[in-house]
């Protein structure tokens, strides 16, 4: 179920980035803990406000379903709701039965936390079936995770090592609330300093 060495060549040269780019993406998105739960499911988090999108986009109102339910299902960000770990399934759980599309649409899976609404980038035709494909392994993570880059355009950001430009499209404008842009230049810096160690040079990739 783990990403390989190979893996992560492989995955570089498609996008014309060093090893380390890929490795840095990783580690912050995860974590550093990998694409699954100690029970086998993928990594998830679920958004109530993307949910809420999700809904209004369907036709349904979200105010119709909000009472009870606001912890799952609100008009605006708020990490005060994240669960985190199993407890984010709960969340999830709760919000299928609501609506399944449009929660498995709300919530980011695997390494890479690929939000849902993504799936047709990524080259799935529902949410649904990329949740599917998410439970399989860390590799069609990862795959999915090029097909989302290479369908934003987001590689030219990664070539040029623009972590500020990569987490706002990434992550949206209020990235700079994780420090996300520098933990991304921290991470690669580390990878980087390790091929460097290695004798492999500081890229495998001519870029």
């Amino acid at each position: 179920m783990k990403i390989t060495a190979s893996d992560y060549t492989r995955v570089a040269s498609l996008l014309g980035v060093e090893t380390a780019v890929v490795k840095a993406v990783a580690e912050v998105e995860s974590g550093g803990k990998g694409g699954f739960l100690s029970d086998g499911r993928p990594v998830i988090l679920f958004e109530g406000h993307v949910f809420w999108q999700q809904l209004r986009q369907r036709g349904i109102s979200p105010e119709a379903y909000a009472p009870g339910n606001e912890n799952i299902l609100y008009p605006k960000w708020d990490r005060r709701h994240y669960r985190g770990g199993t407890a984010e399934y709960t969340r999830l759980e709760r919000a299928v039965r609501i609506h399944e599309e449009a929660a498995l649409s709300a919530a980011s899976w695997g390494m890479f936390q690929v939000m849902g609404f993504n799936a047709s980038l990524c080259g799935y035709t529902s949410a649904a079936t990329f949740a599917e494909a998410m439970h399989t392994s860390e590799g069609v993570q990862l795959e999915a995770f090029v097909r989302f880059i290479l369908a934003r355009g987001l590689d030219c950001c990664l070539r040029l090592h623009d972590w500020a430009a990569f987490a706002r499209a990434y992550n949206g404008p209020d990235y700079a609330l994780n420090r996300y842009a520098e933990r991304l230049a921290a991470a690669y810096s580390r990878h980087h300093e390790v091929k460097i160690q290695t004798g492999k040079g500081s890229s495998d990739n001519g870029t």
